[in-house]
């Protein structure tokens, strides 16, 4: 059926209705140098101001696809997978008119975003600075949605790699978190998912300390999965 001629049971035809540009904007996040969350932002072209990656979806475009073109062509970051968010849709959020923003959220190791372009920066998700239009929302927004994975599971995005201590496992939540996590509640809360693998790093001058990976369906040869 033709979509310019089907009519609903208004009698209005698809083209009608009023249609709003839509957008995509990303929050890459990371653990810095100083174990705080940090955020990607990216410069506004022609203006002194701040921006999460993002850009107008293209005709023939999926989501997808318009996140890794924005997130290449204005920050230098590529091979990213990230997932989507929320719908940010209120009334006025962007004065170039009626945008709807689809957010997605990232997070990586900070090593991933090594070749990204000089002009952006990297700046703590406690103060994200002045930002355009809802940018600093949706930065809390991820932050908490991040937060509430990690409160539940060992390091579902896998910033540390398939083999680590119990003690770099709870750095990285406790960066997450914003906070810094009791010990022996953060060890009961995760060692049901966590599996030893049988050997020990060297850290410091006290005892080796025991190296875990994450329980999964499949492990592989060495009592670790090389699988998400």
């Amino acid at each position: 059926m033709d979509k310019n001629t089907h009519q609903d049971r208004s009698g209005k035809r698809l083209t009608d209705y009023p249609r709003p540009s839509v957008a995509v904007d990303t929050a890459v996040l990371t653990i810095g140098p100083d174990g705080e969350l940090m955020v990607l932002q990216v410069p506004r072209p022609g203006t002194r101001g701040w921006a999460l990656p993002g850009t107008f979806l293209r005709e023939g475009e999926v989501l997808a696809d318009a996140v890794n073109r924005s997130l290449a062509d204005k920050a230098g970051v590529h091979e990213l997978h990230p997932r989507q968010l929320h719908v940010f849709d209120a009334l006025g959020r962007d004065d170039r008119g009626w945008v709807l923003s689809v957010a997605h959220v990232a997070v990586v190791p900070a090593e991933w975003l090594a070749d990204r372009f000089a002009t952006t920066r990297m700046v703590p998700v406690a103060a994200p600075g002045r930002l355009v239009y809802d940018h600093r929302e949706i930065i809390a927004l991820a932050a908490a949605d991040i937060r509430t994975r990690y409160s539940a599971a060992p390091d579902p995005d896998r910033l540390l790699g398939d083999m680590f201590t119990l003690r770099d496992l709870r750095l990285v939540h406790e960066a997450i978190a914003g906070q810094t996590l009791q010990r022996d509640t953060f060890r009961r809360a995760m060692e049901p998912q966590l599996r030893p693998t049988g050997d020990r790093v060297a850290v410091g001058r006290g005892r080796p300390a025991e190296l875990f990976c994450r329980v999964v369906d499949q492990p592989s040869t060495d009592g670790c999965s090389t699988t998400g």
